[in-house]
């Protein structure tokens, strides 16, 4: 292929005893622009609102990689245990491996429980209207995250001639998959969906009932996600030819819908 993404040489970097990797760079920088963002839509709905963001950040950040990493390790137990699998590869994250599905469900825990907390010292909006500010930011979050995948060649996606194809060097190839050099880049995929869907949530503004911007977020993402996992070839456990990740973005879109009929039975 004379036109194709290249797949970067290497995915860290040495400085003296440390290594810092670049899928890890992605993560941070997602978190500090989703923080911005967040914080600037919040102040517009209260005037108690700076500092909020970043508090509750602290519990949700962290909850958030713990739950996708748990999410990663029960859906591919594999890795982990058993003869084949290796115990301690569990807290190398740096590798990849963090499940969005999880990481959304336990940060948003964390999120609701220390908002809560911070909202009894201050006269703060409901928690719906705290995430409908967060979710566009929540989506460039994700969408810088994804770029950390590209640094470690891997979720990519089925063979693919074309000049947006991703190079895979061979060591990263899935077996039966060897002979093909460029794939699709999910990753660039996930990346520009996501980026998008905040363009629109945004551009919608903000006059709309509390929870409606979060359930439109995990709507639309999830069924973008269900298409693009159609497209990965990266070991998964299938049923019915659907993944595991198709299932779980089908029940997503199901209650982000009922979330939305209730909100709109709510306002009439």
């Amino acid at each position: 292929m004379r036109f194709a993404i290249p797949t970067p040489t290497t995915s860290a970097v040495e400085i003296g005893p440390f290594t810092i990797h670049f899928y890890a760079l992605c993560i941070i920088a997602g978190v500090a622009a989703a923080i911005c963002l967040g914080t600037k839509r919040f102040c517009a709905h209260t005037e108690n609102g700076k500092g909020v963001v970043a508090d509750v950040a602290i519990y949700a950040v962290p909850a958030g990689v713990i739950g996708g990493r748990l999410y990663h390790v029960v859906t591919t137990p594999e890795d982990y245990f058993g003869r084949a699998g290796n115990l301690f590869d569990i807290v190398k994250i740096w590798n990849g491996g963090l499940g969005i599905w999880g990481a959304i469900a336990v940060g948003v825990i964390a999120a609701f429980f220390s908002y809560r907390h911070i909202a009894k010292k201050k006269e703060l909006p409901s928690f719906l209207i705290f995430a409908d500010a967060v979710a566009p930011g929540l989506l460039i979050a994700q969408g810088i995250g994804r770029w950390g995948n590209w640094f470690n060649a891997e979720l990519f996606g089925r063979p693919l001639n074309a000049p947006w194809a991703l190079e895979i060097p061979e060591y990263a190839r899935p077996s039966g998959f060897e002979s093909f050099g460029t794939f699709h880049p999910t990753f660039l995929y996930e990346s520009i969906w996501c980026f998008l869907i905040a363009a629109i949530l945004i551009a919608l503004g903000n006059r709309r009932q509390p929870g409606t911007i979060f359930s439109q977020y995990v709507l639309l993402y999830a069924l973008g996600r269900f298409i693009i996992e159609s497209i990965r070839i990266d070991r998964a456990h299938e049923w019915a030819g659907l993944r595991l990740n198709q299932y779980v973005a089908i029940l997503a879109v199901a209650g982000a819908i009922a979330a939305l009929l209730k909100i709109s039975r709510t306002s009439r």
